[in-house]
C-alpha cells in the first residue's frame, strides 16, 4: 500500500475510533501533501511524503524544545504524541552504528579527507538514508569521521 493512500485509511480509521490526535496530525500532513503537490505540480511519490512527514516531525521536535524551554508543561503531551504518531510513518529509523558505517563508506567513494569536504559526503550520504535518519546526526557522525 502506498503512504498516501496509508494515511487515507488511517484517517479513516481515526475518525471512527475518536482519536483526535490522531485524526489532527494526518490531516495536517495530508494538509502539507496538499501544498506540495500544489506548488511541484504533480502528485507525491513516496519519498516525497516521507519528506513532508520529516519536515512536520522536525516542526514538532522543535516546537516540544521551545515548550520545555518556555517551562509549558500543559503544552508536552500533545506534541510528544504527535510526534509518536508521526515516526510511526517513517521508515524504519537506522542506528548510529549503521549511520557510522555507512558514512564511512561514503567517505571512501567521495574520497573526502577533511571537515572542508563535509559538503560532499553528506549530499551522497542523506541521498541514500533519505527517512532513516536525522540530518543532525548524520551531520555529527560525518564530522567527528573527518576529525
Amino acid at each position: 500500500m502506498v503512504l498516501s493512500e496509508q494515511l487515507s485509511a488511517d484517517m479513516k480509521q481515526a475518525m471512527k475510533d475518536k482519536d483526535k490526535v490522531r485524526l489532527s496530525v494526518i490531516r495536517m500532513v495530508r494538509s502539507a501533501m496538499k501544498y506540495q503537490e500544489i506548488a511541484l505540480g504533480h502528485g507525491l511519490s513516496d519519498a516525497e511524503i516521507v519528506t513532508v512527514i520529516q519536515k512536520e516531525l522536525k516542526q514538532r521536535r522543535d516546537s516540544l524544545q521551545a515548550f520545555e524551554s518556555a517551562s509549558r508543561a500543559d503544552l508536552v503531551p500533545q506534541v510528544q504524541a504527535e510526534i509518536e504518531v508521526l515516526t510511526g510513518y517513517l521508515p524504519t529509523q537506522l542506528t548510529e552504528e549503521q549511520l557510522r558505517q555507512l558514512a564511512a563508506q561514503v567517505i571512501l567513494e567521495v574520497g573526502a579527507t577533511g571537515k572542508s569536504e563535509i559538503g560532499k559526503v553528506m549530499v551522497v550520504l542523506m541521498q541514500r538514508v533519505r527517512g532513516q535518519v536525522d540530518g543532525k546526526l548524520a551531520q555529527l557522525v560525518v564530522q567527528s569521521l573527518l576529525n
